[in-house]
C-alpha cells in the first residue's frame, strides 16, 4: 500500500495517505452529518458540517495514533519501521523486518488496538463527564463519536482475521506454541479467510435486505480481507522457500556478452531476436563495461539503430544496481519487486559472476513448493 500523498515524518517515521483514505473521511462526514441534523435540530448546516467534518480529521489523528504504537513498539523491539500509511480500512505501518519471534510479533500487533480502545473510551469518559447528554454540544458530540469511532476500530482489528491485528495475535499465540511461523500463518490466514467470507456474505444479505451501500461497503472489506489473507501468506510461504538460498545459488554463470563496439541494429537481429534473452554484458576491450536490455534498445530512435553502437545506450556497469553472491535471495526478490527490475548481476567484488533474473527465483520457489512434504 503505497503512499500517494506524503505529509512528512513523525519519530523519522514517512507518514502519508493513500488516495483510498478520503473514502472512509466522506463516508464519516455523511453519516454524522445526517445523524447530527436528526438529533440536534437547532444546529445549522455550518455547525452540522463543521462537526462532522470535525470529527472525521480527528479520526485520522486517531487512526495515526493506533498505527504510531504498532511503529513505535516495533522500533522498540529493534525492528526497523520505513512509513506509515493510511487508506480506506485503516493504516498500515511498512516494518522491514519479520518479527524473530512470537512475543514480538504479539507485543507490536496488541498494542495498536489497546491504544485505540483506551483512546476511545478516555473521550467518552471526557464527553460523559462534561454533561448527561454527550451530544448536547457540537464540541461534545465530536468527542462521544470520536470515542465511539475508535473503540470499534479497536475491536474491529481484533477480529481473528488474519492480516488484522487480530489475525496476527492469533498467528503469534499458534506460532508460540507451535514453534512453526508457517504453519502459524496457515491457520491464521484460514481463519481469516473464513471470516472473510462471511463479511462477504453478510453484506450481500445486507444489500438485498434494503441495507444499500452499508452492505456493498461490508462485502467490500470482506473481499479485501480475503484478497490479504491469501497475499500474506503466499509471502510467508515464499519467504520460508527462499530462507537459505542466496543469489549464489541461483544466479547463472553463463553470461551472455556482446562487444560494445557492434550496432544496435545487429544486437537486435543477432542477439536479441535469436536468442530470447533479455539481458546481456557488453564488453569492450575484453572488458566488463555494462548492461543492455530491450529497455534501452526501445527507448532509442529506430532510425539511430544501424549507426548507434551498444556502448552508446548501454547502462555503465557502476550504474547498475548489483548483488553479492552472498545476498540472501528473498531480499534480492524484494529488491527486484521495488525497482520493477527482471534481473540483477552478481558481482564479486569489481568482477561479474552471474546473472540472477526473477523468473530464476520464482522458478526455485515452485520447485522448493512443489517438492516440499506436506504438513
Amino acid at each position: 500500500m503505497k503512499s500517494h500523498i506524503v505529509l512528512g515524518k513523525i519519530f523519522g517515521i514517512e507518514i502519508g495517505i493513500h488516495y483510498s483514505w478520503f473514502i472512509i473521511a466522506a463516508l464519516i462526514t455523511f453519516s454524522l452529518s445526517d445523524h447530527f441534523r436528526a438529533i440536534n435540530s437547532g444546529w445549522s448546516n455550518t455547525v452540522v458540517w463543521g462537526a462532522a467534518g470535525l470529527t472525521a480529521l480527528l479520526f485520522f489523528a486517531s487512526l495515526l495514533a493506533h498505527e504510531l504504537s504498532h511503529s513505535l513498539m516495533a522500533r522498540a523491539r529493534k525492528l526497523p519501521v520505513s512509513r506509515i500509511t493510511l487508506f480506506a480500512l485503516g493504516g498500515v505501518s511498512v516494518i522491514e523486518k519479520e518479527p524473530p519471534n512470537a512475543l514480538t510479533e504479539f507485543l507490536v500487533t496488541i498494542v495498536g488496538p489497546l491504544t485505540s480502545v483506551v483512546l476511545g473510551l478516555v473521550l467518552r469518559g471526557l464527553a460523559y463527564s462534561m454533561r448527561q447528554d454527550p451530544e448536547a454540544t457540537p464540541g461534545l458530540a465530536i468527542l462521544y463519536w470520536l470515542g465511539y469511532i475508535n473503540i470499534s476500530l479497536g475491536i474491529f482489528n481484533m477480529l481473528p482475521g488474519f492480516p488484522l491485528d487480530g489475525g496476527r495475535v492469533l498467528r503469534s499465540v499458534i506460532w508460540g506454541a507451535t514453534h512453526n511461523l508457517e504453519r502459524a500463518t496457515r491457520i491464521a490466514s484460514r481463519v481469516g479467510q473464513m471470516i472473510a467470507i462471511l463479511f462477504i456474505l453478510t453484506g450481500i444479505y445486507q444489500f438485498f435486505r434494503g441495507a444499500g451501500l452499508g452492505g456493498l461497503w461490508i462485502s467490500f472489506i470482506g473481499w479485501f480481507l480475503l484478497q490479504s489473507a491469501g497475499a500474506n501468506y503466499l509471502e510467508v510461504k515464499i519467504k520460508h522457500a527462499l530462507e537459505d538460498l542466496s543469489a549464489g545459488d541461483l544466479m547463472s554463470r553463463d553470461c551472455a556478452t556482446v562487444d560494445g563496439s557492434i550496432s544496435v541494429q545487429d544486437f537486435v537481429d543477432h542477439y536479441l531476436l535469436r536468442t530470447g534473452r533479455r539481458c546481456f554484458v557488453v564488453a569492450s576491450q575484453d572488458r566488463i563495461s555494462g548492461l543492455i536490455t530491450g529497455h534501452e534498445v526501445r527507448a532509442l530512435d529506430r532510425s539511430q539503430w544501424p549507426i548507434t553502437p551498444v556502448q552508446g545506450i548501454m547502462k555503465p556497469i557502476d550504474k547498475v544496481r548489483a548483488v553479492s553472491p552472498e545476498t540472501p535471495a528473498m531480499q534480492v526478490l524484494e529488491m527486484m519487486a521495488k525497482g520493477d527490475l527482471n534481473q540483477v548481476p552478481v558481482m564479486a567484488g569489481q568482477k561479474l559472476v552471474g546473472m540472477l533474473t526473477r523468473s530464476e527465483i520464482l522458478e526455485a520457489v515452485r520447485s522448493r513448493l512443489e517438492l516440499k512434504p506436506q504438513e
